[in-house]
């Protein structure tokens, strides 16, 4: 018979629950150091719980907070071009969690004098709960992207909130990896300088002595 464990202490393996998320996991392909979060409360609050693994997702700390208000920025550079399939966020069911998220793809320095008044390529709206949410996003707007901004715009508050809080994002897709055979050949068709030697040329640079 399952057993079916209620009590928040008692030990749960979460090492299966949605499983698929890790297939095709992009927690790799993120430019970690170049990661930028305007907003946050601690510094490089934002990385950090990038640098979550999947493992990691449930843990409570470290967290992103907003700071002046409930806005947040978050640009997520990558190291090559992915296509995008879904983004993971968790924050927790309480007025502080967000609830409105703009992504701008291939968008490197939006801020938020421009967020407000930019279009973004998708906008969604977060659910209040403390499970992590998969949102998934139209795949073709997100077909090469190397980098994201994810405004998040409001949270679940009306305004009497200043803090916005998250405890995990991460994102699923397809790392677009460089044709190694088409780079060769690239290389192969440009012109070298001494298959195209001019007549008359190289014998007037050697008497000059070059």
């Amino acid at each position: 018979m399952p057993h079916h464990c209620h009590d928040e202490h008692c030990s749960h393996d979460h090492s299966d629950d949605l499983t698929p998320a890790l297939q095709n996991h992009l927690y790799a392909q993120i430019d970690f150091a170049s990661v930028r979060t305007l907003n946050e409360s601690a510094p490089s609050s934002g990385r950090k719980i990038l640098e979550k693994t999947w493992q990691d997702r449930l843990s409570p700390t470290p967290e992103l907070v907003s700071s002046a208000d409930e806005q947040l920025i978050m640009h997520v550079p990558f190291t090559g071009q992915v296509r995008l399939h879904s983004i993971h966020i968790r924050t927790s069911p309480s007025a502080s969690a967000p609830k409105t998220l703009r992504i701008f793809a291939n968008n490197d320095d939006l801020d938020f004098s421009t967020a407000e008044e930019a279009r973004p390529t998708q906008e969604v709206e977060l659910a209040l709960t403390s499970e992590v949410q998969d949102i998934p996003v139209k795949r073709q707007l997100f077909n090469s992207t190397r980098c994201l901004a994810l405004f998040f715009v409001d949270n679940w508050s009306a305004g009497e909130e200043d803090e916005t809080r998250l405890s995990y994002v991460g994102f699923k897709g397809d790392f677009l990896k460089l044709n190694k055979e088409a780079v060769n050949v690239l290389y192969e068709s440009a012109a070298r300088p001494s298959d195209h030697k001019v007549e008359g040329v190289e014998e007037l640079g050697a008497k000059q002595g070059f």
